[in-house]
């Protein structure tokens, strides 16, 4: 099979899955959800920005006061996470406008160029509460596995419910859970290497005064 036709099913295929994206999710949008799916939704809302940068500081908090290595260093990389999971979906949102699901069945499914327009109807790509969800989880679940299976549960959950809210594609929320994995990665080494930098300074600091003690005195001779 040649280039060109092998490139040409890719295309097809791509197109398919984004017809099956848009259509699937109105069809989720468009059903009727019930209280408890709605109470769900509400809650789901924890994880936004503010509750979740709430969370990862009082983390911090608490293993600082408690002096808790772990839970500090999980606070840490909460919050280290998040963040950059927040930086990498604004930067998204920015530049590529895309209907939410709620007004697209309304008036239409739209993405192309953003515009850098306020109008948060257009700021689907990518889902923003996966990325921070997710983010927040694997970087509690990388100090404890049994500490970060309900976050995770949880995120997967927020995840689940975006569709059938109007929030996001399913598309969306592939590409927040994405972002949020490798972002907590990226935090992950970053921290190591900030670690090893201060580890080092400190070694240097705490020798310093030993080498200044053995160090001769007003070039003077040393004895024989």
């Amino acid at each position: 099979m040649s280039g060109s036709k092998k490139a040409g099913k890719a295309k097809k295929a791509a197109k398919a899955v984004a017809k099956q994206d848009v259509q699937g999710t109105h069809r989720a949008t468009r059903s009727h959800d019930g209280p408890v799916l709605r109470a769900a939704g509400k809650a789901s809302e924890l994880a936004d920005q503010p509750p979740l940068i709430a969370l990862s500081t009082a983390t911090m908090v608490a293993g600082a006061l408690l002096r808790h290595p772990a839970v500090l260093r999980a606070g840490t990389r909460m919050l280290a996470s998040h963040l950059i999971a927040t930086g990498i979906k604004t930067v998204l949102k920015n530049g590529i406008d895309r209907t939410r699901p709620a007004r697209a069945v309304k008036d239409g499914h739209h993405i192309g160029k953003g515009n850098g327009s306020g109008d948060t109807s257009l700021n689907s790509f990518p889902s923003g509460h996966t990325a921070g969800a997710v983010a927040v989880a694997q970087a509690v679940a990388h100090e404890s596995t049994v500490a970060g299976l309900p976050l995770q549960a949880a995120a997967i959950g927020v995840a689940a419910l975006q569709p059938s809210r109007g929030k996001h594609y399913v598309s969306d929320v592939v590409a927040g859970a994405a972002i949020g994995w490798a972002s907590e990665r990226v935090a992950g080494a970053l921290l190591r290497i900030a670690g090893a930098g201060a580890a080092a300074a400190l070694a240097r600091w705490r020798a310093a005064p030993d080498a200044a003690v053995s160090a001769p005195a007003g070039g003077a001779t040393p004895p024989d």
